[in-house]
């Protein structure tokens, strides 16, 4: 690989900082700053910048070097920038295409959320698979999310972890108000139906497409998620490993089996 483009979230200080450095180093290596036809995005931040990368570069490959808390999108910790950006240049590195999901004319990696805009009466939400009604939430909110998405705002709902190889969507109620309401995982190839029912003192939703608006449901309108066509190209280093990504983003701890 040859051309590259930086995007840094210029609100934090370390990533302004860390752009200057690592422009050096990149022109060091043999790296062309192309800003108009890059090969690959080299993002620092933490997620939310990679998230704000996905949708600002759709179809181009971004790899991310982690300057935030988490860092599960952004898996490059920061005493290996420079070695992520020989790798880039070597061709060391495969690409990973995550799957999306699609509502309206919007693209996710990470979730589809509906919930409400305000707290008040919980919202009677219908789920159905492929045109069939599956069943009712009686909660705050429900979280359609991807494998990628299954360690954000799903995990934190309560919802299971997903490896990005899964080919499957977690949908997960926000605080429901019924011990029977369940995570639900389904196969990735499914169309999903989100429709509010009426309820005294119910208020109407809002969809959201990875954080940014994807549209209002009132009272029997009907909200279609699916799979997108293309996925989003992630770069991974060589020797990455999405279990080892989870222990310690978690703090996993334990012997190994064997």
């Amino acid at each position: 690989m040859k051309r590259i483009r930086f995007y840094a979230n210029s609100t934090k200080p370390a990533a302004v900082s860390e752009l200057q450095r690592l422009t050096t180093v990149a022109l060091g290596i043999g790296l062309d700053l192309d800003d108009s036809t890059p090969e690959a995005v080299v993002v620092l931040g933490g997620d939310g910048t990679m998230l704000s990368a996905v949708h600002r570069f759709p179809g181009v490959p971004l790899l991310g070097l982690n300057l935030g808390s988490l860092g599960y999108l952004a898996g490059v910790e920061r005493p290996f920038f420079e070695a992520a950006l020989k790798a880039l240049r070597s061709g060391d590195f495969t690409v990973s295409y995550r799957t999306a999901l699609k509502v309206g004319g919007q693209v996710a990696l990470n979730d589809v959320v509906v919930s409400k805009s305000v707290s008040g009466h919980a919202a009677v939400i219908e789920l159905a698979i492929d045109g069939r009604f599956t069943t009712r939430f009686f909660a705050d909110g429900l979280v359609v999310a991807t494998p990628t998405g299954s360690t954000a705002y799903s995990l934190s709902a309560g919802g299971p972890i997903l490896l990005p190889d899964s080919q499957s969507i977690v949908i997960t109620p926000i605080c429901p108000h019924a011990l029977t309401s369940r995570p639900l995982v389904v196969r990735d190839t499914v169309r999903i139906g989100v429709r509010v029912r009426p309820r005294p003192g119910a208020e109407s939703l809002e969809a959201f497409a990875d954080g940014a608006p994807a549209g209002h449901l009132a009272e029997g309108d009907l909200l279609e998620i699916e799979k997108a066509a293309e996925g989003v190209p992630l770069i991974e280093l060589a020797g990455y490993d999405p279990c080892d990504v989870l222990n310690r983003k978690l703090g996993w701890s334990g012997s190994s089996i064997g």
